[in-house]
């Protein structure tokens, strides 16, 4: 199950994201998107949960609750959308 973690702190990292996630269950990936130029957290990221029970579970426990003094957001991942290439 993929979630998605919005209203991160800026402090968090893909460490603290995974460990946050490890009690619900074992986590395939934790990823804390960042700016491409600056290097910078966006404020949100992507949690890769090996079963659909276990991110269910997170989804329920963490949505609402706080990580690094911030206020989680999490909810089942949307599919990407395809968008067209911005042209310059």
């Amino acid at each position: 199950m993929n979630i998605y973690v919005g209203n991160l702190s800026y402090r968090t990292d893909d460490n603290g994201l995974k460990s946050a996630f490890e009690k619900f269950g074992e986590v395939k990936s934790a990823k804390v998107i960042t700016d491409r130029e600056t290097g910078r957290s966006k404020g949100f990221g992507f949690v890769e949960m090996m079963t659909d029970v276990s991110g269910g579970q997170a989804i329920e426990e963490l949505n609402g609750s706080e990580l690094d003094g911030r206020t989680l957001r999490v909810n089942e991942a949307r599919p990407r959308e395809e968008r067209p290439r911005r042209q310059y």
